[in-house]
């Protein structure tokens, strides 16, 4: 049981300083303008939806997922 609390906690934190690292803004800059990213603007209004980043993001995880329960 120590183990898996010590691997949430390692975790947990990478993901924390991973997720301010790309809140900074100095994250991956191609991440969300991939081509099929959907971006619409329309005076003061703009509506950005990352359709292909979204894709390949769940790609991503499932494939880590499914490597991590064989």
């Amino acid at each position: 049981m120590q183990e898996t609390g010590k691997f949430i906690f390692v975790a947990g934190v990478a993901l924390a300083f991973i997720g301010a690292w790309l809140w900074s803004g100095r994250g991956l800059g191609w991440l969300g303008r991939l081509p099929g990213d959907i971006s619409y603007q329309s005076g003061d209004s703009r509506f950005y939806f990352p359709l292909t980043t979204c894709i390949l993001v769940s790609i991503a995880l499932s494939l880590l997922a499914w490597f991590l329960r064989r």
